[in-house]
């Protein structure tokens, strides 16, 4: 079976999200995992899961409380240059355990739901390194 985007149901939560004036108060930083409302997107870019469109994204570059770069966390077990499996992390529920270095994606702040963890330091230069050289 095709999965089926749903852009009109996605557009209706992204509406909702905008809206959201609820308390923005929390920070969050770099190396931390966090579920995020990814939504639905074009072509091969990654989508968000389940009827509310999220997935655990790994917090790569905060620019201030309102913006910052993540990556997405997917549950593919590949070990590719486009893939960094979080080996040394307790496995994310629903066995999300892998980076995908190439979806580098910048977002507002209203797309973070919760934190769930975070990832070794040592990790976090590996990311960033193999992040740089698809630049």
């Amino acid at each position: 079976m095709k999965y089926k985007k749903d852009f009109e149901e996605w557009n209706i939560k992204k509406q909702i999200i905008e809206k959201n004036e609820k308390d923005r108060n929390f920070w969050f930083e770099e190396r931390e995992i966090w579920w995020c409302s990814f939504g639905v997107n074009i072509g091969v870019e990654i989508d968000g899961k389940s009827n509310d469109f999220n997935r655990p994204a790994l917090i790569i570059k905060v620019f201030n409380k309102e913006g910052l770069y993540v990556l997405p966390i997917t549950t593919k077990d590949k070990e590719d240059k486009f893939h960094f499996q979080l080996n040394n992390f307790d496995k994310i529920k629903d066995n999300f355990n892998a980076v995908v270095l190439t979806q580098l994606k910048f977002i507002s702040s209203r797309r973070l739901l919760r934190k769930i963890g975070r990832v070794p330091e040592d990790d976090f230069q590996i990311i960033k390194k193999r992040i740089m050289e698809f630049l």
